[in-house]
């Protein structure tokens, strides 16, 4: 029986420049290090991992995209914009959340998600 989701990974080609990315201009916390391989970041109960390890996955393939939960959409991409991040789609909203599509270094899409509240 499957439980939750254990990570989410997406292949890097420059570990140091992902992670710049990912802790420097998206404020994550690195939670574990796999000889700077491997690196993890909890959220809230699984992790999400960048990897430059040769694992048949192609960085910045278009595929599964991972989803992060913020608590202040506008101000969160307010944020992402005076660093420079690039958009693949601006703020949108749907019946049940608002949302924006943004890229890493590597082209990876990773969307910046906030829930209506009921």
């Amino acid at each position: 029986m499957i439980t939750s989701i254990a990570f989410t990974v997406y292949p890097v080609t420059d570990i140091a420049r992902s992670r710049n990315f990912y802790e420097n201009v998206l404020g994550m916390t690195l939670s574990n290090n796999f000889r700077d391989e491997w690196l993890e970041y909890d959220v809230g109960d699984s992790s999400f991992a960048i990897t430059n390890m040769d694992m048949g996955h192609i960085p910045g393939a278009k595929g599964a995209v991972v989803a992060f939960e913020t608590t202040d959409l506008d101000s969160f991409v307010t944020t992402l914009k005076k660093k420079s991040v690039t958009f693949v789609i601006e703020i949108f909203s749907t019946p049940v959340c608002r949302m924006a599509v943004i890229q890493d270094p590597d082209g990876n899409h990773i969307t910046i998600h906030r829930r209506n509240e009921n």
